[in-house]
């Protein structure tokens, strides 16, 4: 069995390029399984293989729950990825924090605006052991860099393509 190695401090580099570099880009494909609507009874599979599940609608949302949903996607995603760069940064400021726990909580609810469709994330870090002062910093910090925050409050760049 291989042992897992962190990621580079070097991903902290900036980059100075004029257009956006790529570094990686993760591909799933939805279909909609037994009900024929992704969001209720959707199958999630990676282009790679290792991603592949069902998603079901959450009770709370009239479903029958029993499996996972696009929210709990979201913020599992949002959570590695605020651990990760926090992570990189005490790594660089050679502060230990083994402990880390980021919690990542996804609503979905109703847009005031449309009236519709929209989501609100709550991201809560815990740093035991950590001085109050430099957690914050930390923090501060992480969320300049994490990749899922200046999407969520910045917006992200999105290209929605039509194939037949």
């Amino acid at each position: 069995m291989s042992s897992q190695n962190r990621p580079p401090i070097t991903l902290l580099d900036k980059h100075y390029g004029a257009d956006f570099l790529p570094l990686y880009t993760a591909t799933v494909h939805v279909t909609g399984g037994e009900s024929k609507h992704g969001r209720a009874t959707g199958i999630v599979r990676s282009d790679d293989g290792v991603l592949d599940l069902r998603l079901r609608m959450p009770e709370q949302l009239g479903g029958e729950g029993g499996g996972t949903n696009p929210e709990q996607l979201f913020a599992a995603g949002y959570a590695a990825c605020f651990h990760g760069a926090l992570s990189l940064l005490a790594a660089r400021r050679n502060i230990d924090i083994p402990d880390a726990e980021v919690i990542a909580s996804i609503t979905f609810g109703r847009d005031p605006v449309d009236g519709l469709f929209a989501l609100t994330a709550e991201i809560r870090i815990r740093l035991p052991g950590v001085d109050r002062a430099i957690a914050e910093e930390l923090v501060r910090n992480t969320e300049r860099i994490c990749p899922y925050t200046k999407m969520a409050k910045s917006g992200i760049n999105c290209v929605i393509l039509l194939e037949c």
